[in-house]
Parts: structure tokens; sequence; C-alpha cells
């Protein structure tokens, strides 16, 4: 469908029903954004930790949650938190997360630059690869190319 690259805050964006963000299967949400999705939201947090435990997410793989009005799709971009995502496994993660959204009759997934903070990819091209993604399925991605904090994305 669409694609937005906007600066700003994700959770101080309004009106916000799904975001997805990129998560090693180690289960560590220790830095990065992860840190603050696991502040946000402690039991999804202890079911990623707990799926990863027994070896149920694997780079390429998708994690859904669903909270009180909000869904997160954490997405496995990279085996451990030492090592680097990778684009396969960004491709196959987001493409899954597009597919489940569209299914859920999620229209709008808001997320950070997946990959290329702590994930070690070059941000062009994830970028690229988001564009070509967005444009083969009915989910819009808003996504938080440069965080202002307290910013909506929507501004």
């Amino acid at each position: 469908m669409t694609i937005t690259f906007s600066s700003g805050d994700l959770f101080a964006t309004p009106d916000v029903d799904a975001y997805a963000h990129g998560v090693n299967c180690a289960g560590a949400m220790g830095a990065g954004i992860a840190v603050e999705f696991k502040k946000r939201y402690p039991k999804m947090y202890k079911q990623y930790n707990a799926l990863c435990k027994n070896g149920g997410l694997q780079p390429g793989d998708v994690f859904a949650w669903h909270g009180r009005g909000v869904t997160v799709f954490n997405l496995a971009t990279q085996q451990h938190w030492k090592t680097h995502a990778t684009l396969e496994a960004v491709e196959n993660s987001v493409t899954k997360t597009l597919k489940l959204a569209a299914n859920m009759g999620i229209s709008e997934i808001v997320l950070p630059r997946i990959g290329a903070g702590l994930g070690g990819l070059e941000w062009s091209d994830v970028k690229s690869l988001l564009i070509e993604l967005a444009g083969e399925h009915h989910v819009t991605l808003l996504v938080a190319e440069e965080f202002i904090a307290g910013k909506s994305l929507r501004e």
C-alpha cells in the first residue's frame, strides 16, 4: 500500500493500533528501542523470552503479541544480540508481518529503522527493501526515520 518516513517518537504518536520492531532470537531486550517495548509491555517480553528460550523464534520469524488495544510485531531480524541483522531476515519477517496484519484487519504499523540501529545494517538498504515490500501489501508502514523525543510521527 503505502509507506511514510517521518521524524518523531513512536510512543508519542496517537492512534497507533500496531507497532513493529526488530528483535534477536536470544530472548534479550536490553538495548535500543527494545528496552522501551520491554518496559511498556512486560507481558509481551515474558512471552517473547520464553519463546526464544524454547527455540521457537528464528531469524525471519515474527512473534505477534496482542495487548490492550495494541498489537506488537516482534520481527526476528538477528540470531543473537551479539550478531548483526541480515537483510534476508528483515525481508522474511516484514513480509510475514504484513500478511498477518492484513489478515487481522490492521491497516497501519508504526516502526523504527529496523535492523539499521544496533542490527548493523545500512539504513539505505533496509529503506529500499521496506519501500519494495510496502508496495506489495495492503498495510501502511509509518517509519520513524529519525527519533525526536515527544514528537508525533504524524506532525
